[in-house]
């Protein structure tokens, strides 16, 4: 507020979001003034494909939601980046580093012990699976975070031990945090400090089928058998030089991974037993295609006693017909990865299967953007008071 009291305020047309329920989304045409770039911003990464749109885990997919954070952030009327952290290359200036970056007037990088939060007021934590605790528990506590890694996504700390194969390392933080799918729970954001983002595959699962399994709400889906195949673009797999993600590994083939073990399956396993209000178990085989980037959900449930397909669309039509981001395709209309590229939108159709008492339900998003960078400032704007749009209303990339 004093910096906005001493500074030129711009007045600036958006459109903004009003939360009346954690269900309903209204915009409406309104004027916000705050100065131009007043929310200051530290983007801590180490050097993949999301820091920069912002996240690099083990396997450096940190760097990638790194860099399209930043990209993201270059179009934010409100948030500018005061310090970037990035290790391995601290003392090199973004440009140098990633060139399609060179334009933008940013600090140079700097390793995140050197970093001085004194300037900052809101963190993207794009660091490494198993760092990220100890690194957001050093930090002032008056910061606002998100943080990309799944450090802080499994709410049960033995959970999080099982699967990631080490102790957390900052339990009272964790019972603090609060999970990141913004349409699902948008009010426990928006009071949060701490916002564990999700994970890609999570993300485009869970928005469909949340709404559907909710007991309290819908109960139009059986929560037994749940098949969920899921595919990738490359970027999901990070920017490591590994053997399976060479060019001559992955073109021209699909890759399956991850079979009956992969990371994300407890926390979508999570989500939905908190909606059913019951235990449920999925069927989750995740595939990387030859393809730079985007991702698609093919889920295959059970219907209710008594439910038809075009129950789960009227549902799913109703749940989300105030959202911007979350759109339900028309009747028989199928979705595709290139219609969502390079946006924050999920796009989602149901239709019959040919076995009685079945549906098949289709889900794509950008994995680098509605399924990491994108949500993650989509989740800081609900924190910071900003209608969450704000910077986020690209079109998609087509051709």
């Amino acid at each position: 507020m004093d910096r906005a009291k001493s500074s030129k305020a711009r007045k600036v047309c958006v459109c903004k979001s009003v939360a009346f329920t954690p269900q309903s989304l209204q915009y409406e045409k309104t004027k916000v003034q705050m100065p131009e770039k007043s929310v200051r911003i530290g983007v801590l990464g180490a050097s993949g494909y999301t820091g920069s749109e912002v996240s690099l885990s083990r396997n450096q997919q940190d760097f990638v939601f790194f860099l399209l954070i930043v990209r993201l952030l270059a179009n934010h009327p409100y948030f500018g980046i005061t310090v970037l952290t990035a290790d391995r290359k601290a003392g090199q200036s973004i440009g140098s580093v990633f060139p399609h970056l060179a334009t933008q007037h940013l600090p140079d990088m700097i390793a995140v012990n050197d970093a001085d939060f004194s300037n900052v007021d809101a963190v993207f934590c794009c660091l490494p699976h198993g760092t990220t605790q100890e690194i957001i528990k050093a930090l002032p506590k008056g910061l606002k975070i998100v943080d990309l890694s799944a450090d802080f996504r499994l709410r049960d700390i033995d959970d999080y031990e099982k699967w990631y194969g080490q102790p957390h390392r900052a339990p009272e933080l964790q019972r603090e945090a609060v999970y990141g799918l913004t349409e699902i729970y948008r009010t426990d954001i928006k009071d949060a400090r701490l916002v564990a983002n999700p994970g890609c595959y999570p993300t485009s699962i869970q928005l469909p089928l949340v709404p559907l399994i909710k007991v309290c709400m819908a109960n139009l889906i059986r929560s037994e058998n749940i098949i969920i195949d899921a595919k990738s673009g490359v970027s999901g797999a990070g920017r490591g030089a590994k053997e399976a993600n060479l060019y001559t590994e992955i073109a021209e083939g699909i890759h399956s991974y991850g079979i009956t073990g992969h990371r994300h399956v407890p926390e979508i396993e999570q989500g939905l037993a908190e909606a059913a209000n019951s235990k449920v178990t999925v069927s989750f085989t995740p595939h990387l295609m030859p393809m730079s980037r985007g991702m698609q959900s093919s889920i295959y449930v059970e219907l209710a006693p008594g439910a038809s397909v075009e129950d789960l669309r009227q549902h799913l039509k109703v749940f989300y017909e105030n959202e911007e981001f979350v759109v339900l395709g028309k009747e028989k209309e199928v979705p595709h990865t290139r219609h969502v590229r390079g946006s924050n939108y999920c796009i989602m159709n149901v239709f019959p299967d040919r076995i009685t008492g079945r549906a098949i339900i289709l889900s794509v998003i950008d994995n680098l953007v509605k399924g990491a960078s994108g949500q993650a400032l989509q989740n800081l704007n609900l924190m910071m008071g900003i209608p969450e749009n704000t910077g986020l209303t690209y079109l998609p990339l087509f051709p």
